[in-house]
């Protein structure tokens, strides 16, 4: 799910009906991706936040008070502040077909334009005058991009144009035709050809016209008829050409799961919003803050604590039959009385009442009748060594479950510290990978793989930082070389940190840094004071079929660390 072309068309006109003409009051930095202005317009004020987050970048207007989330200033936002707060917002507009938005600004030293780009992993927040970079959120050296370099003091160049696709509103049912006759792959569905053939079509309006014209989203572009096509297309792409907009969202057990700017028929729940910024805050959750992801985070939370319930229940039982085997010497015992007492037994004789132990009670022991007295001792010596074997395979259960344990509540941990869709989709799906989720796990915005925390202090310093247990996997075992220290918090779910040496010595402040950060990503961040294991790399190994970040580890020191963020890092 993303901002598509008809969508920002749709925001374009709402920003127009509602800020046009307004004056910026006040620019903040809401967050290390984000900006938002408060814009004075049409006798009140309207708070526009503008998110270049790689994973779910956006931009739209919210209901509450945006507040100030860095205790550092960007770059780009002491810009804003000077160029832009207290102009005026002249024009918003949108170069055609494109996942782009300008918003133009009369300030008091001139005319600006912020470009701001949408577009998952390439996102970017950009200050214009006269063509000029004059700074952005997200900075592209021509190293990592030779075609379009984004940085201070160069000509502002927008995202190569889009080649060999067709205006869907022109579109004729013989261009439709020739679409589908160029597909030769017999495995490509109809919505696929669509989104790569067809301007401003991303997969959902791809799909929802599929949907309309066959009724089923998946179908092969081999088994698509142009007639029912076109027809849908032009049903549905009609009201959009004429900015007709339809906001509206699908809701799934209390969470919005899409936004559109037309109704969607493929989707149950869908329904209609006020607005389109209405459908965006929805659909993303508060811009910032401790209440960004709660509501997506609320489902994954209980499903993590139906697992620890599970998992917690199934090692108790375990455990109790390490300890408890009165019913397998019961068994035992049965078939011995069975054996002592077998040419006493009449025909067809059900039960044998008798004492094993003169200190204790007698035993009922069941007969079979149609089997004979040493068969029914065999069947019950058989019983008891099953019994004895399985309680072999105990102590290895045990260890199973406590290492799925350990892993659910570090999965509980990497939850708490989500802050973004990615990371609430990596603990789903991490936990439908182990089964340990009932049905269909729910795919979350975003689409992407979150990333480790990177941090470089002030004199050059690189500390990585996992913050979920597919990043410590990656953190301890890729990023980490065996004379790296390894820093992880004492017994509790948390995240695995690493500072590379490169073989000098680490100083104290750099040691005490990093524990703080190993505290603060952990499950004791609430604390004063947090234990924290230091150890090298080396002393680190994977607990052998255990899930990933899983490890043991030795030649550790404890330190008492103090809990700290990565925001801290200029301070070291």
């Amino acid at each position: 799910m993303y901002l598509d072309a008809f969508t920002l068309s749709a925001l374009a006109d709402e920003l127009l009906d509602t800020i046009a003409g307004g004056r910026v009051q006040d620019v903040l930095d809401v967050d290390e991706t984000g900006v938002g202005l408060e814009i004075y317009a049409q006798h009140q004020r309207q708070y526009l936040y503008i998110s270049a987050d790689p994973n779910a970048p956006r931009l739209h207007l919210v209901g509450d008070k945006l507040r100030r989330g860095l205790t550092k200033p960007t770059q780009i936002g002491l810009l804003l502040r000077r160029y832009v707060e207290g102009g005026v917002v002249a024009h918003v507009s949108q170069p055609a077909w494109e996942r782009i938005l300008h918003l133009e600004f009369e300030g008091r030293e001139g005319a600006y334009t912020l470009v701001v780009e949408p577009m998952e992993r390439r996102s970017n927040i950009i200050l214009v005058q006269d063509g000029v970079i004059l700074d952005c959120m997200r900075r592209v050296r021509a190293d990592e991009n030779r075609v379009r370099v984004i940085l201070p003091g160069q000509p502002y160049e927008p995202p190569p144009p889009q080649t060999g696709k067709l205006d869907p509103t022109r579109l004729t049912r013989e261009d439709l035709v020739g679409v589908l006759a160029r597909e030769t792959d017999p495995k490509r569905k109809t919505h696929q050809v669509l989104t790569a053939n067809l301007l401003g079509f991303s997969p959902l309006l791809a799909k929802e016209i599929v949907y309309r014209a066959a009724s089923d989203v998946n179908q092969r572009a081999t088994h698509a008829d142009p007639d029912s096509l076109i027809e849908a297309i032009q049903a549905l792409l009609t009201p959009l050409s004429r900015r007709e907009w339809q906001p509206g969202v699908v809701e799934a057990d209390g969470l919005t799961t899409a936004f559109s700017v037309y109704p969607l028929e493929s989707m149950p729940g869908w329904h209609a919003v006020e607005s389109v910024s209405a459908a965006l805050a929805s659909f993303y959750g508060a811009p910032a803050g401790p209440d960004a992801y709660n509501a997506a985070k609320a489902p994954v939370r209980e499903a993590l604590q139906e697992a620890e319930a599970r998992l917690s229940a199934r090692l108790a039982s375990l455990r109790r039959s390490l300890t408890d085997d009165s019913e397998r010497e019961q068994l035992r015992q049965s078939g011995e009385l069975i054996l002592a007492y077998q040419y006493s037994l009449t025909p067809g004789q059900t039960e044998l009442r008798a004492q094993y132990d003169p200190d204790q009670p007698e035993l009922t022991i069941e007969i079979d009748p149609e089997i004979t007295p040493l068969e029914n001792a065999q069947r019950y010596f058989e019983r008891y060594n099953k019994a004895k074997r399985a309680l072999d395979d105990v102590p290895r259960l045990v260890e199973e479950n406590e290492q799925d344990l350990a892993y659910v509540r570090q999965l509980g941990v990497d939850l708490d510290l989500a802050a973004s869709w990615p990371d609430i989709d990596e603990v789903q799906q991490a936990l439908h990978a182990k089964g340990l989720l009932r049905g269909q796990a729910r795919r979350t915005p975003g689409g992407q793989r979150s990333a480790p925390l990177r941090v470089v202090t002030a004199d050059g310093w690189v500390i990585w930082v996992g913050r979920n247990s597919r990043q410590n996997e990656q953190v301890t075992f890729e990023k980490g070389n065996a004379n790296d220290l390894w820093l992880h918090a004492r017994n509790v779910p948390g995240a695995h940190v690493i500072v590379k040496s490169d073989g000098r010595p680490v100083p104290e402040r750099i040691l005490d840094f990093a524990a703080g950060m190993a505290a603060y990503y952990s499950g004791l961040r609430q604390d004063t004071k947090v234990p924290v294991d230091v150890t090298q790399r080396m002393y680190v190994r994977k607990i052998k079929g255990a899930a990933a970040g899983m490890v043991t580890y030795r030649n550790e020191e404890t330190r008492m660390a103090e809990p700290r963020s990565a925001d801290h890092s200029d301070n070291v």
